[in-house]
């Protein structure tokens, strides 16, 4: 998943303001462009957290504009974002996805935990929970 940003000049203080414009809770600056890029990973992971603590489906990426930079989630985060998203869809509560896989929902609670690392195979046998596939490609 990657999620384009807007970099805008500060004219007060100077430096650059990073704003999301699919994630409008996730805004940073920094002195330079390549500052502010590195400081908008960790504005849009804080941002995420905001979204999964109150179970709300983190919005689709929209298409970045020519030239226009991007923050790229890892491949466990972007698994586990698509995670809270089917299960926000079909209304599904951990405890019933823990049913279904057969574990706790405290285990459940795990895979939608943005500061617990887990293995994709994990997510992927809930996404399969749930009735959907996970597909990995490279580009």
């Amino acid at each position: 998943m990657k999620f384009p940003v807007t970099l805008t000049p500060d004219e007060t203080d100077g430096g650059f303001v990073v704003t999301f414009p699919d994630i409008p809770e996730a805004i940073t600056q920094g002195e330079t462009q390549e500052e502010a890029l590195a400081m908008a990973q960790e504005a849009l992971e804080a941002a995420l957290e905001f979204y999964f603590e109150d179970k709300r489906a983190v919005p689709t990426p929209s298409k970045p504009k020519r030239g226009q930079p991007t923050v790229e989630l890892s491949a466990s985060l972007s698994a586990k974002v698509l995670l809270l998203g089917e299960m926000v869809k079909q209304n599904i509560r951990p405890a019933e996805l823990a049913r279904r896989l057969r574990t706790t929902p405290q285990e459940v609670n795990r895979l939608t935990n943005l500061r617990h690392t887990t293995r994709i195979d994990g997510i992927d046998s809930a996404l399969r929970a749930l009735g959907c596939h996970l597909e990995l490609r490279l580009a």
